[in-house]
């Protein structure tokens, strides 16, 4: 990732069209790089997991930013991101990758659940929360992502008794893990083999977050 790493911190310093352009190749020297890295992810990844069927190149996301909505007007980012997506509707949850110089780190879970199936894992957790807290407590789980992350409302989701003993799950929105690595760990040539690692141990989050997901109420398959 050296290449990256050079061309991000000179973007970062001149976060401009005119730089870029006149720097094109090094962009082209990152961009390979990080399609080489998310290939080899890829394949280490398929080892244990079941990912939808796409290239690696197809999994980064473009370095150029949408300033249409956003505060910051700079044309580009100054971060590789790539995303991943679990296979067959028995999988669900994707796995999201960082490579910044400022702090690179990797994402897991469920960004941005559609209005069913965040009702439906809020009424499996109203029902029932031990699995879940079981995962979430366990000493591998703390030791590599501290705590489950995500938006949350205030009080109580509508429908719901903000006075139920699992109301501190039902209030999330996003369900989602992280881990952050050093700038050694990404400099490494291994790295794309510690962050297949890394996202085995979200494998217990992900794979109970399916199982409710697939099933109902009564712990019967949905789909």
């Amino acid at each position: 990732m050296k290449k990256t790493f050079e061309f991000l911190t000179a973007l970062d310093k001149n976060n401009n069209r005119e730089w870029f352009q006149s720097n094109k190749d090094q962009y082209t020297a990152s961009h390979e790089e990080m399609i080489e890295f998310a290939e080899k992810l890829m394949g280490e990844m398929n080892k244990h997991d079941v990912l939808q069927p796409v290239s690696g190149k197809k999994s980064l996301f473009r370095i150029y930013r949408d300033v249409r909505f956003g505060k910051d007007k700079t044309p580009y980012k100054t971060n590789w991101g790539g995303f991943m997506k679990r296979a067959t509707t028995e999988r669900r949850g994707g796995y999201y990758y960082q490579v910044d110089p400022k702090g690179s780190f990797i994402m897991g879970g469920f960004f941005g659940p559609n209005s069913q199936d965040l009702l439906h894992i809020r009424k499996q957790l109203e029902q029932e929360s031990e699995p879940l807290r079981e995962i979430i407590r366990s000493k591998k789980f703390k030791s590599f992502f501290g705590e489950l992350l995500g938006d949350q409302v205030k009080t109580a989701p509508k429908g719901f008794d903000k006075e139920h003993p699992n109301i501190d799950l039902i209030r999330y929105k996003q369900f989602m893990v992280r881990d952050d690595f050093t700038r050694e760990e990404v400099l490494d040539p291994m790295f794309h083999i510690t962050v297949s690692k890394a996202f085995t141990n979200m494998r217990p989050f992900l794979d109970y977050m399916s199982e409710i997901l697939t099933t109902n109420l009564n712990g019967e398959s949905i789909i």
